[in-house]
């Protein structure tokens, strides 16, 4: 076990003391076609940079992470994906939009 899990727990002197952490299930991937993703451009805290942002995934973060890669492989830029959103460095909303319709996704074009 990792110290960094048990920040925070106060020492207990009982010699039957079982510390048990409780353990984050991630839900399943739901299928494409009834994911409802929103794709829209953000440029707070970001430097003046846009980037696209793909919100409103519900699966695991490997999935994420893949959908993720192939979006940034196609359109042929960075970016990240963690926390249930996809960024990717740019300005690339319709063209995403597309790709994620090609691949089965429910996408709609946000702001």
């Amino acid at each position: 076990m990792d110290w960094k899990d048990r920040l925070g727990v106060v020492y207990s002197t009982n010699p039957d003391f079982e510390y048990k952490t409780q353990e984050v299930r991630e839900g399943e991937t739901l299928p494409p076609g009834k994911q409802k993703l929103i794709v829209g451009i953000d440029r707070r805290n970001r430097g003046g940079k846009q980037v696209t942002l793909v919100s409103g995934f519900v699966g695991t973060a490997d999935d994420l992470k893949e959908l993720g890669r192939t979006l940034k492989t196609k359109c042929g830029v960075g970016g990240s994906a963690k926390d249930g959103e996809i960024t990717v460095q740019g300005d690339f909303r319709d063209k995403v939009v597309e790709i994620l319709r090609s691949m089965g996704y429910n996408a709609k074009r946000g702001n």
